[in-house]
């Protein structure tokens, strides 16, 4: 066979084989999207049974042990969008049902939970974002409640703590409420400045730090000096 010809064959054979691979990929694709959204819409029916009348009844995740059923491509993105399979889910009463069964394990990674599976989530920060706070005095002590994203309404104190994160070239001050379990809500930049308003300066450990108090607890932000020297 000349040289030319057997040179066309071999491109053509080559160009077949790569439009089959190519076809092949996109099947396989295909077929990934079709079961995933087939084991989420499976995943959303069993949350929604566990979670009948709303987050007053939130169900008792930490108490299940069902096995591990791999990762699931959900991400909750640090300014607390959900997406799944890299589009964002809008349909807030979906994301409020999703929350109710999370957990986040001894591992660090976050899971979404029923008592028969276990899931695997991504979460770019905390799973929940602090939107709103207000202040309240009860028996003369003032008393901090935080609104989530989700819905969840916690009052900040001894047993929900706050910490205080400072991150970045810039000092970056972020806050964390913890929400339940080991799931924490990043407090939002405008909530934080209303929260450092709040702010007074206690002795801790024979130390004078920034402080923010609620309800009876005390929680420092960083030492006083240290404050004074990022206002200037």
């Amino acid at each position: 066979m000349p040289a030319d010809k057997r040179a066309s064959n071999d491109y053509l054979v080559t160009v077949m084989a790569q439009r089959q691979n190519r076809d092949a990929n996109m099947a396989d694709d295909t077929l990934k999207a079709t079961t995933d959204a087939a084991d989420l819409a499976a995943l959303i029916s069993r949350a929604a049974a566990q979670t009948e009348g709303g987050k007053p009844g939130l169900p008792p995740v930490e108490r299940w042990e069902p096995p591990f059923c791999g990762d699931l491509d959900m991400e909750i993105r640090a300014d607390g969008t959900w997406f799944y399979m890299g589009t964002p889910i809008g349909r807030a009463p979906l994301v409020r049902l999703f929350s109710t069964v999370l957990r986040k394990d001894e591992d660090g990674k976050t899971y979404l939970v029923t008592p028969v599976e276990k899931v695997g989530i991504r979460v770019e920060d905390a799973p929940f974002v602090a939107v709103e706070m207000s202040a309240s005095t009860r028996d003369g002590v003032e008393v901090l409640t935080f609104r989530t994203n989700v819905g969840d309404v916690v009052e900040a104190g001894p047993e929900h703590g706050l910490r205080f994160s400072i991150v970045g070239e810039n000092h970056e001050l972020k806050p964390y409420l913890h929400v339940r379990g080991r799931l924490e809500a990043l407090v939002s930049r405008a909530v934080m400045y209303d929260l450092v308003d709040r702010g007074e300066v206690r002795e801790v450990d024979g130390q004078a730090m920034f402080c923010i108090v609620s309800d009876g607890a005390v929680f420092p932000v960083m030492p006083a000096d240290e404050l004074e020297r990022l206002s200037r």
